[in-house]
């Protein structure tokens, strides 16, 4: 599945737009993991475990929408975009959406 962040495929033609694919996930770290990261705060310091979490939701996210484009009989999806947001402290959301799409080769 081809995935892009921009709004055409380079050297395919769009035939057709399925819609729009989204998924959210929702991720934490555990309560160690937390403190530590809160004591980093304190001093600065590069957050790695709030990093990796991060990291994890966006993959978690992307794959969710591949499959969704999937069952759409998709070969690409285009424009895709992500958000974020905290839901509670320890905690954030990434949200990631694009427009499922067939191509051709031109």
């Amino acid at each position: 599945m081809l995935t892009l962040n921009i709004s055409y495929v380079p050297g395919y033609e769009i035939t057709e737009a399925l819609g729009i694919v989204e998924a959210n996930t929702i991720q934490s770290k555990h309560l160690g993991k937390d403190i530590l990261s809160g004591f980093k705060t304190l001093v600065g310091g590069h957050l790695e475990e709030y990093e990796q979490m991060m990291t994890e939701s966006r993959a978690g996210a992307k794959q969710e929408i591949i499959k969704k484009a999937e069952v759409l009989g998709a070969d690409a999806i285009i424009n895709i975009r992500y958000s974020s947001s905290s839901v509670m402290q320890g905690a954030a959301e990434v949200l990631c959406y694009g427009t499922a799409v067939k191509i051709k080769k031109i």
